[in-house]
């Protein structure tokens, strides 16, 4: 079993935390360049019978 899921993680919170640990520990140059790399976002699209519902109709 992998160290992570032993503390309790899933992979996702894994990687989030060792990518927020690697960024920190750049130098200052380099930090700024990668915070620009912090941000997610994320489009949420719901499916109706095997097709997807453009926003405006949900």
């Amino acid at each position: 079993m992998s160290a992570w899921r032993q503390a309790g993680l899933n992979y996702i919170n894994y990687s989030s935390i060792a990518a927020r640990l690697l960024r920190q520990a750049l130098k200052a140059d380099l930090r700024t360049e990668a915070a620009k790399r912090n941000d997610s976002h994320i489009r949420i699209t719901k499916w109706e019978a095997g097709k997807p519902i453009k926003s405006s109709e949900f």
